[in-house]
């Protein structure tokens, strides 16, 4: 039922209580609304980088462009895959792209983001199969990005494998992107320094990150 305005002014002895009441509302009405994002989508991951740097990186490559990996939602979360074994060098690297949207009246898509990016830096450190555990930053590179270096053994049936792997995780606005590189010598082949290995994977970060637009 329409309460006619003279009642309204009658019973109220100033302005003070509407304004207020339109300024709850409108509070309200705010919070519900989710914070807008940056990305609306993400880049194919497999097309990310391009063919001569997957040959620099991964020699031996067996497929170029790489085996894109099946997820629910690839405009949400994607991740390519190369294999390589060049001799008895053998590299791994993924490429993985996850964005994410505000949540209504929760998270905003950034707030997502910066969690999920602090969770994949923390699951290197709590899998105690990981030894020599050194993290870095890699400046300039998104609004954050930190490099993970590690060592671990990886078993194929009855025989073991050391692997020296690097993680880095970079963070840009709603979308996190990461990057695993992982580089072994089998057959008692020498492995690839540290710095090798950690130089080839931010190579890859930088170029991989441009793609997301």
């Amino acid at each position: 039922m329409t309460v006619p305005a003279l009642l309204l002014t009658g019973c109220s002895g100033s302005d003070d209580g509407g304004d207020d009441d339109k300024s709850d509302g409108a509070s309200e009405s705010s919070a519900a609304s989710p914070a807008p994002v940056k990305f609306k989508s993400l880049p194919d991951p497999c097309k990310a980088i391009a063919g001569k740097t997957v040959k620099d990186v991964v020699p031996g490559v067996d497929k170029e462009t790489g085996k894109k990996l099946k997820t629910a939602d690839q405009d949400r979360y994607n991740s390519c895959l190369w294999t390589g074994l060049d001799d008895y060098d053998y590299r791994s690297l993924t490429v993985s792209f996850h964005r994410f949207e505000s949540e209504s009246g929760g998270a905003s898509g950034d707030k997502r983001a910066r969690e999920q990016a602090a969770q994949l830096q923390d699951s290197v450190s709590a899998n105690g199969s990981n030894k020599a555990i050194k993290e870095s930053r890699l400046d300039g590179v998104g609004d954050k990005a930190t490099g993970i270096s590690y060592d671990t053994e990886k078993k194929d049936g009855k025989k073991s494998e050391d692997y020296r792997e690097h993680r880095i995780v970079v963070l840009s606005s709603n979308v996190v992107l990461t990057v695993d590189y992982s580089a072994a010598g089998f057959e008692g082949a020498k492995r690839p320094s540290a710095d090798t290995v950690r130089k080839d994977a931010e190579k890859v970060a930088k170029e991989a990150l441009s793609a997301v637009k």
